[in-house]
């Protein structure tokens, strides 16, 4: 009897020990929700790129949903909640509010909102100093210009997109002082029809070189079109306007989302406020189009490692905070912003 018993404990503590064998093997899941089609460039595609990054090097499964707007913003953020996904990175500002709700009657999972500025017990907010690589690329568009006016096709009025666009003008008028920016506002992420009228507008004012803060190339599109020089964003742009692309500043989100993952498994995840720059690898400008001259290059590529080794900033009288909620326009810039 003695002996049945003992052979019985052996084999239930052997199932037991295969069981949390499996348990711990088993691998996490990861779910995104994206604001635009991921498609081969802009902001969802360089997210993209990152979660593929997820699977084929780190494990993990993972899930998307692109072009979720108003209603549905939150109806797949739960849906994907309600499917058990470890880890939900909601990837535009106004998923905000419907991921904190959601969250909510979630408390075992983990969220993160990729540009807003709530947090919750089980969510985290990430976005990176993009700002750094558009005072860069203005550097180089400030150097390119002929005619000293420049134009930059701005998405909406919040502090990210205002922050960027002081930045670049930032860069812009500490190589060339008599230079200015025109901003006009396309009221949208991703709509190429608004932002190549946005471009064409810009270009009929006598910009020469054309910023973005978009998804779409339609921006670049038109430079190229009309034989002007462009910068684009989120990702290399330049097989849309070879003859046109300067650079664009630049996501490597793959940084990011890896340390998520490393921090779940080891159960260290915390909720906090994330904001990485070109110190840890977050952000970058793309390749120089063949049209800037090597002092151009070198002449940027010697602020950009300056910027990494924390020997220059951008910024140096501004705190976090005041970056955070710029919403004013530095001299330079021409334009007014929306109410």
């Amino acid at each position: 009897m003695r002996k049945g018993l003992f052979v019985s404990l052996i084999c239930l503590a052997m199932i037991a020990m295969s069981l949390g064998v499996f348990a711990e093997e088993k691998p996490l899941k990861a779910a995104f929700v994206y604001v635009s089609a991921v498609g081969d460039h802009g902001w969802s595609y360089a997210h993209d790129l990152a979660r593929k990054y997820m699977e084929e090097e780190l494990g993990i499964e993972t899930a998307y949903t692109e072009s979720v707007f108003g209603p549905d913003i939150e109806r797949v953020i739960r849906g994907y909640a309600q499917k058990g996904y470890d880890m939900i990175f909601t990837t535009s500002f106004e998923y905000m509010d419907p991921t904190i709700e959601v969250a909510g009657d979630f408390p075992d999972l983990v969220f993160e909102h990729c540009s807003g500025f709530k947090t919750a017990e089980n969510v985290g907010n990430y976005f990176g100093r993009i700002y750094q690589a558009r005072y860069l690329t203005g550097l180089v568009a400030g150097k390119m210009t002929k005619t000293n006016v420049l134009g930059y096709v701005a998405a909406h009025p919040i502090p990210e997109v205002i922050r960027g666009i002081n930045s670049f003008t930032k860069g812009v008028r500490e190589v060339n002082p008599d230079a200015v920016v025109k901003v006009v506002w396309s009221g949208s992420w991703y709509d190429p029809a608004k932002e190549k009228e946005a471009a064409l507008s810009l270009i009929g004012a006598g910009a020469d070189v054309i910023a973005q803060h978009q998804d779409s190339p339609a921006a670049q599109e038109a430079a190229q079109d009309n034989k002007v020089y462009a910068v684009g964003y989120n990702t290399d742009m330049s097989h849309f306007a070879p003859d046109a692309h300067l650079t664009s500043p630049v996501w490597n989100w793959h940084i990011f989302y890896e340390r998520i993952v490393n921090e779940v498994k080891a159960g260290t995840w915390k909720s906090s406020s994330y904001w990485g720059g070109f110190d840890d690898g977050l952000v970058d400008i793309a390749p120089f189009g063949k049209m800037v001259p090597q002092d151009v290059v070198d002449m940027v590529m010697k602020r950009r490692q300056e910027i990494i080794d924390g020997t220059f900033k951008v910024w140096p009288d501004k705190t976090d905070e005041e970056l955070l909620s710029m919403n004013y326009f530095i001299e330079g810039v021409e334009g007014k912003i929306p109410q």
